[in-house]
C-alpha cells in the first residue's frame, strides 16, 4: 500500500512539472509572437523594399505576409491569445495541484491572478516587444516561415475577423467622418460671422471643408461640352481649331470621344508649325490618363501630382467617355475661379436678382448651383437620381420636359421655367424659401 502511494505522489510530481515546463514554453511562444507582431509592424518603407528585391526566400516572405497587414495581425492575435489563455489555464492547474483544491481562498486566487498577468505582460509582452524594435527586421525574417506554415490552418478564422474589423470600421469611421464634418461645418459658420471675412475668404474656406466630399462627376466638364481633335485630321487642318480654342491640351479621339486615344500637347506641336499635310503629328500624342466617375476630387489630385499629369479623362463603369477635368478644376473647388487670357469671363450663367433668386442657365451642374447659392451639395440626392444639371433636375422634378411659367417646389426651394422648348429646358429661376443659419454636413 505504502508502495502504491510512493508511486501516486512520484507521477503527481512528475505531471506537476510537466505543467510548469510546459507553461514556461507557452510563454516563450507567447513571447515570441509579441516580439514577431512589433517586429513585422514596425518595419520601414527601405525594409520591405530590400525583402521585395532580396533573393532569400524568408525575406520575400517578410514582403509577402506584409502586403495582407490585417489578416497577418488577425494571424498574431489568435495565436497568443490561444498561447496566454492556455498560460492561464495551466496556471491554475498548478495552483491546484500545490493547494490540493479546486477551491483556492480569495487572496491566494488573487495573488496567482497577478503573477500569472505580470508573467504574460512583462515577458510575454513588454519585454519581447522593446527587444523586437532593435532587431525587427531579423525576428520578422525568422518568424515569417513559421508564420507561412500556420497560414492555411489560421487563414479561415482569420479572415472572419478581418472581416468583422472591417465592417465595424467602415461603420464608424463613416459616422466619426460625417459627425466631423458636421462639426466643422458649424465651427466654420461661427468663424465666418465676422463681418471682416470677404466673400471669396468665405468661399476658399468652404472648399477646403468640402474638398473631401466631391467626387469627379460632379464637377467635370459632360462630354457634350469636350473639345477634341480627330485623330485623322492633318496638320493645316488641325492648326485652325488649335488657335480658335486656345487650350494647351486638348484629347484626340479615333471614331468619337467614347474613344479618346490620347492627349496632344499643343507645346509639341511647336517645332512641326511649318510642316505639310503629310507630317504624322499623331506620334506626338501622349497616352490618356482615365479616371471612374466616382473617384474624389482629393484622391484625383494626389494622382495628378504623383503621375505628373493635367488632364483625366472621365469614364462610367462600361468604359464610356463621360467627362473630363484639369488640374485648374479641381485647384478652383478651393480657391475659387482662375481666368486667363483664353477664358471668357463667365463660364457659369446666372444672374442673381435678390439674395434668394437666381436664374440659371439649365446646364449649370448642380454642383456650380448650390456652391454658388451656398447650399448644401447633398440637398436633392433624393430626388436628382442620374442628373447633375439643373435642367437634369427639373426634369426629376416634374417627370417630362416642362413648359415655360410652370413652377414646382421641393423643400424649401422654389423652381420656375424661365426658357424652356420641346427638346430641353434653357433657363430656370430658383428661390430659395429661407437660408439656414448651419450649414448642412456633406455627405
Amino acid at each position: 500500500m505504502l508502495q502504491l502511494l510512493q508511486s501516486a505522489s512520484a507521477l503527481l510530481k512528475i505531471e506537476y512539472i510537466a505543467a510548469t515546463a510546459a507553461c514556461f514554453i507557452l510563454l516563450l511562444l507567447s513571447a515570441l509572437t509579441s516580439g514577431a507582431e512589433a517586429a513585422f509592424f514596425s518595419l520601414t518603407d527601405q525594409d520591405l523594399e530590400k525583402s521585395r528585391r532580396s533573393t532569400h526566400k524568408s525575406q520575400q516572405l517578410v514582403y509577402h505576409l506584409l502586403q495582407s497587414p490585417r489578416q497577418l495581425l488577425a494571424s498574431l492575435l489568435i495565436i497568443n491569445n490561444a498561447l496566454n489563455v492556455s498560460i492561464i489555464t495551466l496556471s491554475a492547474y498548478i495552483a491546484w495541484k500545490i493547494f490540493g483544491t479546486t477551491s483556492m481562498a480569495a487572496p491566494v486566487m488573487v495573488v496567482s491572478l497577478l503573477l500569472v498577468t505580470f508573467l504574460i505582460v512583462f515577458f510575454g509582452g513588454v519585454l519581447p516587444k522593446v527587444y523586437a524594435r532593435k532587431y525587427g527586421y531579423t525576428i520578422a525574417q525568422r518568424m515569417a516561415p513559421i508564420l507561412e506554415s500556420l497560414r492555411p490552418m489560421l487563414s479561415p478564422v482569420a479572415w472572419l475577423l478581418t472581416r468583422i474589423s472591417s465592417f465595424i470600421d467602415r461603420r464608424y469611421r463613416t459616422r466619426s467622418y460625417s459627425k466631423s464634418l458636421e462639426e466643422l461645418h458649424h465651427s466654420l459658420d461661427v468663424a465666418l460671422s465676422n463681418e471682416e471675412t470677404s466673400p471669396e475668404e468665405r468661399k476658399i474656406l468652404r472648399g477646403i471643408v468640402n474638398f473631401g466630399s466631391i467626387t469627379v462627376k460632379q464637377i467635370m466638364r459632360p462630354r457634350m461640352d469636350i473639345v477634341a481633335f480627330p485623330r485623322g485630321a492633318t496638320l493645316p487642318e488641325l492648326l485652325p481649331q488649335i488657335t480658335q480654342w486656345g487650350y494647351s491640351r486638348v484629347p484626340v479621339y479615333r471614331h468619337s470621344t467614347d474613344q479618346i486615344d490620347g492627349i496632344l500637347y499643343v507645346k509639341d506641336l511647336l517645332p512641326h508649325l511649318g510642316k505639310g499635310a503629310d507630317f504624322n503629328w499623331q506620334r506626338l500624342i501622349r497616352l490618356p490618363f482615365f479616371v471612374p466617375e466616382t473617384k474624389h476630387i482629393s484622391d484625383l489630385l494626389q494622382d495628378f501630382k504623383e503621375k505628373h499629369v493635367h488632364m483625366a479623362i472621365v469614364v462610367n463603369e462600361y468604359g464610356t467617355t463621360t467627362g473630363l477635368l484639369t488640374m485648374e478644376d479641381v485647384v478652383e473647388e478651393v480657391v475659387g475661379e482662375i481666368n486667363d487670357e483664353y477664358d471668357d469671363e463667365e463660364e457659369i450663367i446666372y444672374s442673381q436678382l435678390d439674395e434668394n433668386t437666381f436664374i440659371f442657365d439649365g446646364k449649370t451642374s448642380l454642383h456650380d448651383f448650390c456652391k454658388i447659392t451656398e447650399i448644401p451639395f447633398d440637398a436633392f440626392n433624393g430626388v436628382k437620381n442620374e442628373h447633375e444639371t439643373v435642367a437634369g433636375l427639373m426634369l426629376a422634378l416634374f417627370g417630362r420636359i416642362p413648359t415655360v411659367g410652370e413652377d414646382t417646389t421641393y423643400g424649401r426651394y422654389h423652381f420656375t421655367i424661365e426658357s424652356a422648348d420641346t427638346k430641353r429646358i434653357k433657363r430656370v429661376k430658383i428661390n430659395v424659401t429661407s437660408k439656414k443659419e448651419n450649414y448642412h454636413k456633406v455627405s
